[in-house]
């Protein structure tokens, strides 16, 4: 499991991340996936929490796992799908990097420190 420590991040795997991201079912997919936390979701809750077919869902969840923002388990006969935290947080912290004009900001609430 990862820890909570905000790895750096490139501009290319913040674009990756990002274009991941700018598709609905995707985004959906991935705010499941970051209220689930650690315990993570099996791609069949998913697909009926989300109302999307299963096939579907796995080339999503392909595609954020490509752009490094979640990975799998295996589980005996299912895949278990996490947010990767860390990953979440560096790209908040990047895209953060320069706000307030260099002074120090309150975003610290934006970053999951509690997964």
């Amino acid at each position: 499991m990862e820890t909570s420590t905000a790895p750096d991040i490139t501009e290319s795997a913040a674009i990756k991340a990002l274009q991941a991201l700018a598709q609905s079912q995707r985004l959906r997919a991935f705010r499941a996936l970051v209220a689930a936390g650690p315990a993570g979701l099996t791609p069949g809750a998913m697909a009926d929490s989300l109302a999307v077919a299963p096939s579907g869902l796995s080339f999503h969840l392909k595609e954020l796992a490509h752009a490094g923002l979640v990975d799998s388990e295996p589980r005996g006969r299912h895949l278990i799908y996490r947010a990767r935290f860390g990953q979440m947080n560096a790209l908040l912290a990047y895209l953060t990097e320069h706000c307030c004009q260099g002074q120090p900001c309150e975003l610290t609430t934006a970053v999951c420190t509690d997964c």
